[in-house]
């Protein structure tokens, strides 16, 4: 990358989740299950929606896209958070700080999307049972997630290039665990206003896009749910909702505070609690969220337990 008349950075120095050293054993301990936790979770539910022909249905296919979102972002960051809280210096090169954001975002991005798109899925199952197989066939599950990932990685490339063009030319130390673009901001001795700029127009546009979608849906599901007649039918179908519904309260309240704010109301310290909970606790969440409310899921576990 070419950053013109800047002093090179060749690495950067991650300053960690704490200040007291005596807290890491405890942190690695905690984050190291954490982190286990969701690798089993997500890689566990990927494995179970492919074995079970049950599951083989366009809910699932979102979902196990989902387990994947989750799985990828997190293991872009909790491995080497890992290492660093019991490593003396905590590296990371300038390339590889840049890789260790975009795969971040592109896979964040891709869960905000996905989860609009869930949102249209069940207000297909719901609202038109009938054309529910036609309207959300393979070829169009297919070419949805192929659009999310496409917008996801081109957001991903867009605030990558342009964080990681400007100059650095004091300190290298960053006050976090992860490349992040808050700290690099503070960090950076350059003019961010075409960032933070980008950052409101591109990813304010997913941000949009994903609330907007999944409140127009819902609107529509719950006008079709008000049309059952029967009290069974009506619970049945918003069961099927709650899942989802928890996880885009939980994961978009946290991105909206994360990054739409202006750069002088960061607050670093405050901050890496957060980037903790969305990069390590939600992914762990998730798929917990969807096994423990979902009959399905639950019924092609105990299938899966009886064979074994």
């Amino acid at each position: 990358m070419d950053r013109g008349n800047c002093s090179s950075v060749d690495e950067f120095i991650f300053l960690g989740i704490t200040n007291n050293p005596g807290k890491n054993v405890a942190l690695f301990t905690t984050f190291l299950f954490v982190y286990l936790t969701t690798l089993l979770a997500n890689l566990g539910m990927i494995i179970l929606i492919r074995m079970d022909t049950q599951l083989h249905t366009p809910m699932y296919f979102f979902l196990s896209n989902l387990s994947f979102c989750d799985f990828c972002y997190s293991t872009a960051i909790g491995p080497k958070m890992l290492v660093d809280l019991l490593a003396a210096e905590k590296s990371i090169p300038f390339v590889g700080c840049a890789l260790q954001f975009l795969i971040f975002c592109v896979f964040a991005d891709s869960e905000c999307l996905l989860l609009a798109v869930m949102a249209f899925d069940r207000y297909q199952a719901i609202s038109n049972p009938l054309l529910y197989t036609v309207k959300m066939s393979n070829t169009v599950c297919s070419m949805l997630m192929v659009g999310v990932y496409l917008v996801a990685t081109t957001d991903g490339l867009v605030h990558t290039t342009l964080a990681f063009r400007l100059c650095f030319c004091g300190s290298n130390e960053i006050n976090h665990f992860f490349c992040d673009l808050p700290p690099l901001y503070l960090l950076s001795c350059s003019d961010i206003q075409v960032n933070e700029l980008a950052l409101f127009i591109v990813f304010g546009f997913i941000e949009l896009s994903t609330i907007s979608g999944v409140l127009v849906s819902y609107c529509y599901i719950i006008l079709s749910v008000l049309n059952i007649r029967s009290a069974e039918g009506r619970f049945k179908a918003f069961s099927t909702c709650t899942s989802h519904l928890t996880t885009v309260a939980i994961f978009q309240g946290t991105m909206l505070f994360m990054y739409f704010r202006p750069s002088s109301s960061y607050s670093l310290d405050q901050d890496k609690m957060t980037s903790l909970f969305y990069t390590l606790v939600i992914p762990m969440l998730n798929p917990l969220i969807y096994s423990l409310r979902n009959k399905d899921v639950k019924e092609a576990l105990k299938k899966l337990k009886m064979k074994m």
